[in-house]
């Protein structure tokens, strides 16, 4: 499927008549489709590449290894979660992944210090760490301007988002979902599911196998060219806007058969807000033909009730 195809460059030369033609056509997508391909989006594909390359060496070292730096009690928010831990929403299957999570790094004099775990270093490999937080800033970027859009879209000013996701509770996801070894019981990797986030932003994966889930109900496949990401809306955002902006159904389904001994790496960014951000939905998303669909939360509230549902929180 080609899903709408938007220029961040457009948006970011400042003019006030290119500024609003890309809220538009970036709002109209998000009702339409809830998924968009951006180019110049400002995140350096050498950047890109030395986070892949370290990426999958992190996944190419013995398990008894990577075990190392799965930790206890963070709920998979920070350092490595063993294969088959987490399921989707509403399904008891596990998904056939393996992940790295790396999350917000804050001064010594932050109000928020003690909010956010460390991240996990790895001294097996000597770029990585520097890789992922250089990565997890260009992509916090690269989200803050999609995000200042969105809101001129929505009549709001421009900065609405600016102080909630500053020193926000963002996630930097590697995954590898590695070689088909026996018949699986089913054609899917990762069930569908919607994100938790405002938005994520996903640089392209090594291999395809994305699918979202149209108005008419048929899965269809999804890929960005080379030089492109793919930034689709979370749930965060769809209860914000009242189901105005659509957070798409997705999924990731196997490879063909002659393609099972190969791996598949995916990096996604998973925007988040501060915990205290509300998510109560915005008076000028409702109306009489769209009534308040949702109770007021706050994001670190509704964050907690989903971990717990794909089984990554007690």
């Amino acid at each position: 499927m080609n899903i709408p195809v938007v220029d961040l460059g457009l948006f970011l030369s400042g003019t006030i008549n290119n500024r609003k033609a890309f809220s538009e056509q970036l709002g109209k997508a998000y009702e339409d489709v809830g998924f968009v391909a951006v180019k110049n989006h400002g995140i350096p594909e050498d950047l890109i590449s030395r986070l892949y390359r370290n990426v999958q060496a992190f996944f190419s070292l013995p398990l008894e290894k990577k075990n190392e730096y799965e930790i206890p009690g963070l709920a998979g928010q920070r350092g490595y979660t063993s294969f088959g831990r987490e399921h989707a929403k509403g399904s008891d299957a596990p998904d056939l992944k393996e992940f790295f999570q790396y999350g917000q790094t804050v001064s010594k004099e932050s109000a928020r210090i003690e909010e956010y775990p460390p991240n996990v270093a790895v001294k097996e490999i000597p770029d990585f760490d520097e890789s992922f937080f250089e990565s997890y800033r260009a992509f916090e970027s690269s989200g803050g301007h999609l995000l200042e859009a969105i809101a001129i879209y929505l009549g709001l000013e421009e900065d609405y988002f600016a102080e909630p996701i500053d020193e926000g509770n963002s996630i930097l996801r590697a995954i590898h979902y590695p070689p088909i070894t026996n018949e699986p019981k089913s054609a899917i990797r990762a069930e569908q599911h919607e994100d938790i986030n405002l938005i994520t932003l996903l640089v392209g994966a090594s291999a395809e196998g994305l699918q979202i889930l149209t108005k008419q109900n048929d899965w269809v496949p999804v890929t960005a060219l080379p030089g492109q990401i793919v930034v689709n809306v979370g749930d965060m955002l769809q209860r914000l806007t009242n189901n105005k902006l659509r957070s798409t159904t997705h999924r990731v389904v196997n490879p063909p058969r002659e393609l099972w001994h190969t791996s598949r790496f995916s990096i996604p960014f998973f925007l988040h807000p501060k915990s205290e951000m509300s998510l109560a939905c915005l008076e000028s998303c409702i109306d009489q033909a769209d009534p308040k669909a949702y109770p007021d939360c706050t994001a670190g509230e509704y964050l907690d009730e989903r971990l717990r549902e794909i089984g990554l929180k007690k």
